[in-house]
């Protein structure tokens, strides 16, 4: 006996349509019900995805990209300082956040222009709200007379009620004086607006006399 093609493919499909209906009979209402929640929540997947990546996108909207930022400070047509940073981002909401993600490096300047400090980070958030700036990760302030100070956070609160805590911090910081006079390690560390009076709380290390000089400063 011969069986055409068409046939063949008619039995096949008969035996599916058999056996999807024996299935079915065996299979709980309950069962039924899950497995109809889950094929809505598959068909709503790529809804709920959308809706992320839109609200990405507006987030990404809110925030301007500017690169190789070289911005200048003065007062009174007096320069003050000099901002650069390869990349700066501002967030354009109730924040005001100016964000540094790939490091910044700040020089201060005297009435005659003469480099009095820099500081330099990998990383810096300044909220302008607060007038507040946060340095973090390797952060090192120079000072004008050669020594330097190492930390990983310091901030800059320019409405510090206390004028000798506008720089500070809570973190371990490192000192190393000018000449090569030695170093200081402390638990803390604080400042005056200048930087001219630098405080190291718990301080522990090395000091080299020279010329009856006792006690080199830091930043004076």
């Amino acid at each position: 006996m011969t069986v055409g093609l068409e046939e063949i493919n008619l039995t096949k499909i008969m035996v599916r349509k058999v056996s999807a209906r024996s299935i079915i009979k065996h299979i709980s209402p309950l069962v039924i019900q899950f497995l109809l929640g889950a094929l809505l929540l598959t068909a709503c997947e790529p809804d709920l995805k959308e809706v992320d990546r839109i609200a990405n996108l507006k987030k990404e909207e809110a925030v301007d990209i500017s690169r190789h930022v070289d911005i200048i400070y003065s007062d009174s047509t007096r320069v003050k300082a000099n901002l650069t940073a390869p990349e700066m981002r501002i967030k354009h909401d109730s924040t005001e956040i100016y964000e540094f993600p790939k490091s910044i490096k700040i020089i201060f300047y005297d009435e005659n222009l003469k480099e009095t400090q820099r500081i330099t980070s990998d990383h810096a958030v300044r909220r302008e709200k607060d007038k507040v700036t946060i340095f973090t990760k390797n952060v090192v302030v120079t000072m004008a007379d050669g020594s330097v100070l190492k930390t990983e956070e310091i901030i800059y609160d320019e409405g510090a009620k206390d004028p000798n805590r506008t720089f500070y911090n809570n973190l371990p910081v490192q000192a190393f004086f000018k000449d090569q006079r030695g170093n200081l390690q402390g638990s803390s560390f604080s400042s005056d607006k200048d930087l001219l009076h630098a405080n190291i709380q718990n301080a522990t290390g090395v000091v080299i006399i020279q010329d009856n000089n006792l006690f080199p400063s830091i930043g004076r």
